[in-house]
C-alpha cells in the first residue's frame, strides 16, 4: 500500500471514528433521562397568600386562603363541592349551617359561633371576606361535611378527599422519579421512594412510552415509569363522617287533609257545618297567616274555637301561611337573617299559642333569584317545628325544570311532609283552555316527585273545583279567559245550556263545550269518575295521602269516593 492511499485508509478511519462517536454521544443522549428539576413552586404556582386547592386528584381552578396559618376556601366552592346546606347572608354578613335541630351561625371576623342560644369559641375566625367573596375556614366546614383534608408547604396546598369509594392504587418498587410530561427527558417534579403509594388518575390505559399518570399523597400530579412501580391494586376510599339523622313527625294513617279558605274571622264559624258534609278527613288547613311586611310579620285570622272543635272530631289543624300580598317583596324577606328569624318564630309562636298540631307552608310566589332563601328558611322552621313537635308541611307546584329551585329534594329531607298541588294544569293566566288536572299531568306529577321524595312524606293535592274558558275572537286572534267554579256549578253549566257532556280519555274527564253570544266555552269537569282515577294512582303510588283544595266546593258525594281509598 503505497503512502498516499495509507493516509486516505487512516482518514476514513478517523471519520468513521468521529461517526460513531457523534451517533454513541446521541444515544447516550437519548436514552439518558434528564436529571433536572423543576421547582414545584414553578409548578403550582400560587401567591404568597393562597392556597392550591386539589380536589381529590384534579387541580380545581379556584385557589384558597392561607390566614395565621388557617384555610380558608370560597363560600360557593363549599356549598357547591362539600355540603349545601351552608347558608351566607350577605346582607348582615352571617354564616349559617343547620343541623335537624340546631341552627348554627357566626358573623364575620368572629371566633364566637351560635349553636341555637349556646355560645361556643374557636381559636380562628370562621369567616373573611373579601369585598362581595365570603371565605370560610375549612376547619369549620370539616366539623359538618363529609370531607377531609390536609394541608403541606412548599407550595402551600391542601388535597381534599370528598368523593368515597373504590381507587386505583399502586405502590413504587424501585426509587424513581415523578416527571412532568410522560417522557424522561420531562422534568423531575418530585423524588418517589419504594413504597409510596401513588393513585391513578387516568385509569383507561398506559401512557405513550410506558408511563402513568398519578399522583402523590401530598398531590403531585405527574407521569411515572410503569416498570418502577407494582402491579395497581383497588383499594377503598372510606369516610368516617355521620350524617345527620333528621327525624320526621309521621302520622300511622293515610293523610285525608282538606284546605279550608279562611277570608276573615266570621269565616272560622263555618267549620262544623263544612266538616259535616266530609268523611274521613283527619286534618284540616285554615288559610289563616300571611306574611304582611318585609320584615317578616305575619297577620292572624286564627280561633281557639275553631281549633277546639277541630280536635274535639280528632282533626289536626295544620295552618297555612301564604305569600300572595303583591305588596310584599319575598326576596326582601327571605334574603335577611334577622327577617326569616323574625318570621319562623312568629309562626312558632303563633303554633304555640293556639295549639296547633302544624304548620303549612304555601309559598307560591318564589323566583329563581329567591330558591336558596327560601329553602334555607325551610330549614331554619324545620329546626323549630322538630324541637316543638309540630308538623311542618310545604306546598309545592307539580315539579317541573323551571320550578327545581324550590328544592323539594331537600324539602323530602328536612320537612315531614311534601305536598304536591297536582292541578292548575290550566291556570286563570293560561293562554289556551284546557283541564285543570288531567290524568297524565298527575300521574306525571307523582312519578317526578317520588323520584326526589320518599313516598312516605309524599301528599298529592287534587283539585275540588273546575275552570269554565270562554275563547272569543277578537282582532283576528282568540281571546282565552276563565273562571273557576266548584265541581257542582259546572255540571249545572252544562245542564242549562243543554250539552250533555262526554268522556275524554286523554283527560281522564268528562268534557263539554257550547257556543253563547259569540263565544265558544269549553269545560272539563271534576265529579266522581274524574277523582275516582286520580285517587286510583294516588293509592297505588303508596304515598302518604291526599290533600283537597278546596273545602266546600266539592259535590258531597265525592267523599264516598274519597274514603274507599283513604281510610
Amino acid at each position: 500500500m503505497d503512502k498516499k492511499t495509507k493516509q486516505a485508509v487512516i482518514g476514513a478511519g478517523i471519520v468513521l471514528a468521529i461517526i460513531i462517536i457523534v451517533i454513541a454521544v446521541f444515544l447516550i443522549k437519548l436514552f439518558t433521562p434528564s436529571d433536572k428539576v423543576m421547582e414545584l413552586s414553578e409548578y403550582y404556582k400560587i401567591k404568597e397568600e393562597e392556597v392550591l386547592v386539589i380536589l381529590q386528584d384534579e387541580i380545581y381552578e379556584q385557589k384558597g386562603l392561607l390566614s395565621d396559618g388557617v384555610v380558608y376556601l370560597d363560600y360557593e366552592t363549599i356549598v357547591e363541592k362539600f355540603n349545601q346546606r351552608f347558608y351566607w347572608d350577605a346582607n348582615e354578613n352571617i354564616l349559617i349551617y343547620t343541623t335537624p335541630t340546631e341552627i348554627i351561625r357566626t358573623e364575620v371576623g368572629s371566633k364566637e359561633y351560635l349553636i341555637n342560644k349556646s355560645k361556643k369559641e374557636l381559636d380562628y375566625e370562621i369567616v373573611k371576606t373579601d369585598g362581595d367573596q365570603a371565605y370560610v375556614a375549612l376547619d369549620f366546614v370539616a366539623l359538618y361535611s363529609d370531607m377531609r383534608y390536609e394541608f403541606y408547604e412548599a407550595p402551600n396546598r391542601i388535597v381534599v378527599q370528598y368523593k368515597w369509594g373504590d381507587y386505583l392504587f399502586s405502590t413504587v418498587k424501585k426509587a424513581t422519579q415523578l416527571r412532568y410530561e410522560p417522557d424522561i427527558k420531562s422534568d423531575i417534579l418530585v423524588e418517589l421512594k419504594p413504597e409510596d403509594l401513588l393513585t391513578y388518575i387516568d385509569t383507561s390505559e398506559v401512557v405513550k412510552k410506558g408511563f402513568r399518570k398519578v399522583i402523590t399523597v401530598d398531590g403531585i400530579i405527574g407521569y411515572v415509569k410503569t416498570k418502577y412501580i407494582s402491579e395497581s391494586f383497588y383499594d377503598a376510599v372510606e369516610s368516617d363522617y355521620q350524617e345527620p339523622e333528621y327525624t320526621s313527625i309521621t302520622k300511622d294513617e293515610t293523610i285525608n287533609l282538606v284546605w279550608h279558605q279562611v277570608t276573615n274571622t266570621d269565616a272560622n264559624n263555618g267549620l262544623m257545618s263544612l266538616l259535616e258534609k266530609t268523611k274521613g278527613v283527619t286534618t284540616i288547613s285554615p288559610t289563616w297567616y300571611k306574611v304582611n311586611s318585609n320584615e317578616g310579620t305575619i297577620s292572624s285570622l286564627a280561633s281557639e274555637t275553631y281549633i277546639e272543635r277541630a280536635h274535639s272530631l280528632g282533626i289536626e289543624v295544620w295552618a297555612l301561611v301564604d305569600d300572595f300580598d303583591p305588596n310584599i317583596d319575598m326576596l326582601e324577606v327571605l334574603s335577611y337573617t334577622s327577617r326569616r328569624e323574625k318570621l319562623t318564630n312568629e309562626l312558632i309562636a303563633a303554633a304555640i299559642k293556639y295549639n296547633l298540631d302544624g304548620i303549612n307552608v304555601d309559598f307560591e310566589r318564589i323566583t329563581l333569584e329567591n330558591g336558596k332563601n327560601f329553602i334555607q328558611f325551610i330549614r331554619e322552621l324545620s329546626v323549630k317545628c322538630r324541637n316543638n313537635g309540630i308538623v311542618l308541611s310545604i306546598d309545592n307546584y307539580v315539579p317541573k325544570e323551571y320550578s327545581a329551585y324550590y328544592n323539594i329534594t331537600e324539602q323530602g329531607i328536612v320537612a315531614d311532609y311534601v305536598i304536591i298541588m297536582a292541578y292548575d294544569e290550566h291556570h286563570g293566566g293560561s293562554d289556551v283552555s284546557g283541564s285543570v288536572a288531567s290524568i297524565n299531568f298527575v300521574k306525571e306529577g307523582i312519578e317526578d316527585t317520588l323520584e326526589m321524595v320518599s313516598g312516605d312524606k309524599v301528599i298529592i293535592g287534587i283539585p275540588f273545583y273546575t275552570r269554565l274558558w270562554k275563547e272569543t275572537p277578537e282582532n283576528g286572534s282568540v281571546k282565552v279567559t276563565s273562571d273557576a267554579y266548584a265541581m257542582s256549578y259546572g255540571e249545572e253549566l252544562l245542564r242549562n245550556n243543554g250539552v250533555e257532556p262526554v268522556w275524554d280519555e286523554a283527560a281522564g274527564q268528562y268534557y263539554g263545550e257550547y257556543e253563547k253570544d259569540g263565544s265558544l266555552y269549553k269545560i272539563w269537569l271534576e265529579e266522581e269518575e274524574s277523582i275516582e282515577a286520580k285517587l286510583k294512582l294516588i293509592d297505588q303510588a303508596e304515598v302518604a295521602g291526599i290533600a283537597g283544595w278546596k273545602l266546600g266546593l266539592e259535590k258531597e258525594s265525592i267523599w264516598n269516593i274519597i274514603i274507599k281509598y283513604v281510610n
